[in-house]
């Protein structure tokens, strides 16, 4: 009896952790001597747990492709299934005979309420079901203040974290893996039609992107050698390749957090602590996000300050295409929604200015905004997204005050004073000068001739201008400020 119950297999439901190394899920089965059945349920859009948009389903399709070529090398095969998560657990459970069902946990609210239901119903039927950590650096639950309550300022988070010690160290990929002789029936990749192909809006993400863990581990191993000495003072310019370009492959798991951090120690005899730690604070505000998310699960639809639910905000269906589309008539600004959608990515210090923009200078609900972004980023986050939208306007924890709004003049001519960045997004303004190249509407009408650049047909003229913005905004957040 006891062979028989060693050899059920235990399935390993793989999720936002499309990786072999740290997989703690993974790790654990493979530990167990049984035979192991990996498995990605592409469950219902109503279910919240999957891509978050079209640019992140594109990522998706590759980083499955990448995963299940990785399970080959090993002598296995990645189970795809769609359809609810209990109904596809269900079928493969009674078609395969597995007794265990192993999974790394995750922390946005409909993904936390299936996995509980989960647990509860498999407890039932005596099911095994574990669940493991690995996808943040801290459970959630274990970071709190004197007080015992959650925290609401990213400062005081970051200290207990950084005083909470190191975290758990990163597994490495299991040496041995055992599958099952016959694997359940599978779906093809291909008839989830992830990928755009009339048009093909993603074409030209492959210049920028290689998804799948071979990939995020070569992009670290790079990173730490070449972008971590200076990031602390080059990370702010978009101009310069000064990132880490982790961030898409964190969302899906390629790799873990633990892995980051962990690529980080013992560097400090080569590489200054300032660009470490600043490095390491990023991870942190992840953790923040998820924090936030974890104890305020309506983070990405409620104001996290009710304050603001009073906020007159404009119904402007024309200014908000224009910035969807990049033409606003401010440079910066559209340099960075070209980018968003060439590359289903945006350089963070403009991601700020251009949510900046549509907030205040447009006032357009940061919701909408927001959901903009999850459809157009290939390292769209449940956490990330809205507790960075709120931070910018003013409505969330530990948030950016209200009145403090870009120029969106200013922030290009100090981050990208040689007009690089606007350069490569917003060729028309290609030969002005760089004095001129972030104020376009104020160059000369010789210079514009010169450079090729006519006001309200090359390149659009400002959809509004930045003073009267200012004035208005301010004058709708007094409002809701007397009012408070």
């Amino acid at each position: 009896m006891a062979r028989e119950t060693v050899a059920r297999p235990v399935i390993v439901w793989f999720r936002k952790d499309l990786r072999l190394d740290d997989n703690r899920a993974l790790h654990a089965a493979c530990a167990s001597g049984r035979p192991v059945i990996p498995l990605y349920i592409r469950e219902p859009q109503e279910d919240g747990t999957g891509p978050l948009g079209a640019a992140q389903a594109w990522w998706l399709h590759h980083s499955l492709h990448a995963l299940d070529a990785a399970l080959k090398r090993h002598g296995g095969k990645l189970i795809l299934a769609s359809g609810h998560a209990r109904n596809v657990l269900a079928d493969i459970i009674k078609r395969s005979g597995a007794e265990a069902v192993f999974w790394n946990r995750r922390y946005d609210p409909p993904g936390i309420a299936i996995d509980t239901r989960l647990k509860h119903e498999f407890e039932k039927q005596a099911i095994e079901a574990r669940s493991f950590g690995g996808q943040l650096l801290h459970e959630p639950t274990k970071l709190k203040t004197a007080s015992g309550t959650s925290y609401r300022v990213y400062t005081p988070f970051w200290r207990a974290l950084e005083e909470g010690g190191e975290p758990e160290a990163p597994v490495d990929a299991p040496e041995r893996f055992r599958f099952p002789k016959q694997f359940p029936a599978s779906e093809v990749l291909t008839s989830w039609k992830l990928l755009p192909l009339k048009p093909n809006w993603a074409k030209s993400f492959p210049d920028m992107w290689t998804p799948g863990e071979a990939a995020a581990q070569e992009k670290l191993s790079g990173f730490v050698e070449d972008g971590l000495p200076g990031y602390s003072a080059d990370r702010d310019f978009p101009g310069k390749t000064a990132t880490s370009l982790l961030s898409p492959h964190l969302a899906l798991g390629e790799i873990s957090p633990a892995r980051i951090w962990d690529a980080t120690k013992g560097l400090s005899r080569r590489i200054p602590s300032d660009d470490i730690v600043r490095f390491r604070k990023e991870l942190a505000w992840r953790e923040f996000s998820y924090h936030l998310l974890f104890h305020f699960p309506e983070l990405a639809r409620d104001n996290w300050n009710d304050d603001f639910d009073g906020f007159g905000w404009r119904e402007d269906e024309d200014g908000f295409h224009a910035w969807c589309n990049g033409q606003t008539g401010y440079p910066i600004v559209d340099a960075g929604m070209r980018q968003l959608w060439r590359h289903g990515w945006m350089h963070n210090r403009v991601r700020m200015i251009v949510a900046s923009f549509l907030i205040k200078h447009l006032l357009v609900d940061w919701r909408r905004g927001e959901a903009w972004f999850r459809d157009t980023l290939v390292d769209a986050d449940p956490a990330n997204n809205a507790a960075s939208w709120q931070w910018v306007a003013g409505s969330g924890a530990d948030a950016s005050p209200f009145f403090r709004i870009f120029n969106p003049m200013l922030q290009g001519e100090k981050f990208d004073a040689d007009g690089s960045y606007i350069r490569q997004f917003v060729p028309e303004l290609g030969k002005l000068e760089d004095k001129h190249i972030h104020r376009p509407f104020e160059a000369p009408a010789s210079v514009l001739e010169n450079a090729g650049v006519t006001l309200g047909k090359t390149y659009p003229r400002p959809i509004v201008d930045h003073a009267t913005a200012r004035r208005r905004a301010l004058k709708v957040y007094s409002a809701i400020k007397d009012a408070a």
